[in-house]
């Protein structure tokens, strides 16, 4: 019976959702550019993100299921690419299509846009498939002028309103259309200087405090502003206002910060944003009217609460700019108490609806509510998992939808350290503001985004400190640590971001104040400078002076220290449950790349399930080992270097032991040494020289001629890997004794052994035949020594697939292989002839002028270095149709990469250890993907 009804609800669900869609007035098919919604009706609807933008869509969205929203219209993502692509130019249509929108929006709202006795205004905002909060413009208010802000203000009754209105509008059209901002040497915003005059003159303390006199005088300085710094009027023709302000809003889309976030987060140029132009609702009327930005549920640690804030007599930008101090959601309850109510069952209607956590902003107009967003809220990677397994609980969504809301990146705020309890107890607290982003950072202070990027890439740990945020502190907030504001909220632009990014953040400490002209931050008593240490834990918003002692976190606590107290923490309990999941739905497997046991052994407590890379020439960077590699390289005859490879043996042997009781009979690929030459010895000076000469019986005179012999002008491709093999096969040989005789003596107490012997930097099929030769004479050799049967000691050769001319010629190559690793790593830096290290100089350059959408070193290069891969596994398999194919460069723990890899075929990835639940995480959303399952869209 209780199935029955589960059905009939949900037929009923699907019923009321085709009657609101048949509200559709016109479909998407058509060549149409502008968008209507309003009224009860839309011309689209939520499912339109890529034509519509994720606000336009919603806007839709919203208005066909009953929600109260302002009439508007969007301007098509479509339009933006054509505005791009023909000089800057539109559609012949779309000026007629804004006009018949524009008539639309009068009837829907009762008004006329630029009419002298009703008169209607606009907003005009952006709208990207994906959010990108605060990157390009907004402008509110359009419409006004010397003669509308006198019929407004008739017309309400409310001068003080009208006024406020069209300065507000000044202010933004000035700054974003006529571009008249802050010059070079000002630290303030030049608008901002006009509004404090006024407020010192009035004698208060906010914006709101000024009479309506006193805003007739703002509108007229900023006039005078505009006109002196732009050399233009500002415009009274309401149609002329709008035309500049889509351009703006189009034109923004290529600002610098809106560049600097789509690079950050994989966001294609190609994409464009649409514009949605709305009517004009107003918070800023007096006390029965406010303004307010509010998430489903708190978006920091994913309790389900409704959190948010809002402002009394104000527009939305005072929240988010953060220059009024906004109160929290909870208290609307007393100063709103209707709206409030509404305002909590539109919140559980939208979360049902959608069916995740919305981020909305509404406006209150003397009682009445309007909705002007939703869209899907930004969330901390505590957040994120929290409420996804929440929502499973409460039947909001099914566990693969769970796994796939999760960015797998995010997991890593999970794995972040925390502050040791006693350290912060005794640390100087020097203030304290709201939690935004949870973590702990400690830096050094900067105050601008500048400085924290130039301190940055020396490698200092930085702490950003700001006033308040500014999508022009990107870059900054990018760089740094953790981020500090002393003004604004929980929903202000610096708490969004930082939330986003995963980044530590306190924002609106309010008994902190910053001095940008000494470069000074005062909080407690305490003042310090740029430079000085400052840490900020953000889990409850309180910052300290000096640099604190960081702890693991409750999952490294838990998973890896095996601590009791850690492991019934909520937070560790999530974590499990997910992996859980994500290990249910995965196909692609995921190994460690790892050098030594304990590295190995805390990869396996992270879900490891076999090593996938375990560099021989890495466990030689310790202590006196080099010093053997040394000798072996420096030798000229056969003699000195069996001496050398002797003691070689004897630390890997040691070694390959250590690691093969921790994977406690998982594979392990063991990669044959491959060290480029300049690694062991082009970086010695004298004392060096000295000290090996004393124990290598080398003088220190030659090993200076040796090491001048064999210098490389290219030793990334040079005599390595294979090429040292078939050069000198006794180091090959030497090095599978160790392998081989390890397995032996670990496996007779016990535990099953599985190395899998790969042959670096092959570039021919022939290179692969000559080394397997040797690795096999060499374990016939070893078994016969040891008395073992060919079934007892057990082992398989394949290569790391590094060179474009292997990937190639797959098919030639994998007639001598049993498996292959692609080691992306090399492959990105010979496909692309980019050098990892010394690309650094320009890859930034490349970013910036979208030659390269993502680092190629982070994300694999999936149209280009991806071809090679894909071709790799196709010859391969040609040859050998189940050939055993992973991958174990650092893109194996990259999301987007693992699901490349999956769509590709292989086997498995390898990646760093604290990268592992990454992988484990994409991995299963490639394969729920894989099945045309996406976010939303579970049934």
């Amino acid at each position: 019976m209780a199935t029955k009804k589960k059905a009939v609800k949900k037929a009923t669900k699907k019923t009321a959702r085709k009657a609101a869609a048949s509200k559709t007035t016109k479909s998407a098919s058509s060549n149409k550019n502008v968008y209507f919604f309003g009224g009860g009706e839309a011309d689209g609807n939520g499912s339109q993100k890529n034509l519509l933008g994720g606000k336009g869509a919603n806007l839709a969205e919203m208005g066909l299921i009953g929600i109260p929203v302002p009439a508007g219209f969007t301007i098509t993502t479509e339009v933006c690419t054509y505005y791009y692509d023909n000089g800057k130019k539109y559609p012949k249509t779309l000026n007629q299509e804004i006009e018949d929108n524009i008539a639309k929006v009068e009837k829907a709202m009762g008004k006329k846009f630029g009419d002298l006795e009703n008169p209607l205004l606009l907003s005009v905002r952006s709208g990207a498939r994906e959010s990108m909060p605060g990157m390009m413009d907004t402008i509110l208010n359009l419409g006004i002028n010397d003669q509308v802000v006198e019929a407004l203000a008739k017309k309400t009754g409310n001068a003080k309103f009208a006024w406020d209105s069209y300065r507000r509008f000044l202010q933004m059209y000035g700054s974003v259309v006529m571009e008249v901002e802050a010059e070079a040497g000002e630290h303030h915003d030049p608008y901002e200087v006009i509004l404090d005059k006024a407020k010192a003159k009035a004698k208060v303390k906010d914006d709101s405090g000024l009479s309506a006199e006193e805003l007739q005088w703002v509108v007229a300085e900023f006039k005078k502003l505009i006109k002196k710094r732009s050399g233009k009027d500002f415009p009274e023709d309401p149609r002329d206002q709008l035309t500049g302000a889509v351009n703006a809003v189009f034109n923004s889309w290529n600002n610098d910060r809106a560049i600097v976030y789509r690079q950050k987060y994989g966001i294609p140029a190609a994409w464009g944003t649409a514009v949605n132009v709305q009517a004009m609702v107003f918070g800023n009327t007096g006390k029965t009217s406010g303004t307010g930005v509010a998430f489903t549920r708190d978006p920091a640690t994913g309790e389900n609460v409704f959190y948010g804030e809002y402002l009394i007599d104000a527009q939305g930008e005072d929240v988010v700019a953060g220059v009024r101090t906004p109160k929290p959601i909870a208290k609307m309850a007393k100063d709103l108490p209707k709206s409030h109510k509404e305002l909590l069952k539109i919140r559980t209607k939208l979360e049902k609806h959608f069916r995740d956590v919305q981020d909305v902003e509404f406006t209150i107009e003397e009682g009445k509510l309007w909705m002007l967003q939703t869209r899907n809220g930004k969330r901390t990677g505590f957040a994120a998992v929290n409420i996804a397994l929440d929502m499973v609980k409460e039947r909001l969504i099914k566990k693969e939808e769970a796994i796939l809301r999760i960015p797998a990146d995010d997991l890593s705020h999970l794995l972040a350290p925390i502050f040791d309890s006693a350290a912060e107890k005794a640390a100087k607290k020097v203030g304290n503001g709201l939690p935004a982003g949870p973590g702990a950072a400690s830096g050094k202070i900067y105050f601008s985004a500048e400085e924290s990027v130039k301190a940055a890439a020396k490698g200092e740990s930085v702490i950003l400190v700001r006033q308040a945020t500014s999508p022009e502190d990107l870059r900054g907030m990018i760089a740094a640590e953790g981020i500090l504001t002393t003004e604004g909220g929980a929903s202000s632009h610096a708490a969004l971001v930082a939330r986003q990014m995963g980044k530590v953040c306190v924002c609106g400490a309010h008994n902190m104040t910053i001095d940008y002209a000494k470069g000074t931050l005062t909080g407690n008593g305490v003042t310090l400078k740029q430079g000085d240490e400052l840490s900020l834990n953000g889990f409850v918003g309180n910052v300290y002076e000096g640099n604190i002692k960081a702890s693991p976190s409750q999952v490294i606590q838990g998973l890896i220290e095996n601590k009791a107290a850690a492991k019934k923490s909520a937070t560790y309990k999530k974590f499990m449950e997910l992996m859980k999941w994500t290990d249910s739905h995965r196909k692609l497997g995921v190994r460690t790349n790892s050098d030594t046991p304990e590295q190995v052994e805390q990869a396996i407590k992270f879900g490891a399930e076999g090593i996938g890379l375990t560099r021989a020439e890495h466990m030689f960077f310790e202590g006196n080992r080099i010093d053997s590699v040394r000798e072996m390289i420096l030798a000229d005859d056969d003699e000195g270097r069996a001496k050398a490879l002797k003691k070689i043996k004897v630390f890997m042997k040691k070694d390959f032991k250590g690691i093969f009781k921790a994977l406690d009979g998982r594979p392990a690929t063991i990669r044959l040494l491959d060290p480029p030459l300049h690694e062991f010895i082009g970086t010695m000076d004298a004392a060096q020289k000295k000290d090996l000469s004393k124990k290598i019986g080398m003088s220190a005179a030659a090993i200076t001629k040796r090491i001048h012999a064999l210098h490389e002008e290219n030793p990334m491709l040079g005599h390595r890997g294979c090429r040292l093999g078939i050069s000198y096969p006794a180091v090959t040989a030497t090095q599978v004794e160790a392998i081989l005789e390890a397995a032996a003596d670990v496996q007779k107490k016990g535990t099953k052994v599985l190395p899998e012997i790969m042959v670096p930097l092959v570039s021919y099929a022939r290179e692969l035949e000559l080394q397997k030769q040797v690795i096999d004479e060499t374990a016939a050799e070893v078994r016969k020594k040891l008395g073992l049967k060919k079934s007892e000691l057990k082992y398989t050769v394949g290569t790391m697939m590094e060179i474009p001319r292997a990937c190639l010629t797959a098919e030639e190559v994998a007639k001598h292989a049993e498996f292959f690793s692609f080691g992306t790593n090399d492959l990105t830096q010979t496909g692309l002839g980019l050098s990892r290290d010394d690309s650094s100089s320009f890859l930034q350059t490349y970013q910036d002028a979208e030659v390269l959408n993502n680092n190629p070193f982070a994300a694999l290069d999936q149209e280009g270095v991806g071809k090679l891969v894909e071709m790799g596994v196709k010859g391969g398999r040609s040859t050998k149709k189940k050939l055993k194919i992973g991958i174990c460069g650092e893109h194996g723990g990259d999301p987007s990469s693992v699901k490349f890899f999956h769509r590709t075929g292989l086997n498995y990835v390898s990646c760093s250890p604290f990268r592992i639940p990454v992988a484990r995480l994409a991995a299963a959303q490639a394969a729920l993907e894989e099945k045309g399952m996406a976010r939303g869209e579970v049934s």
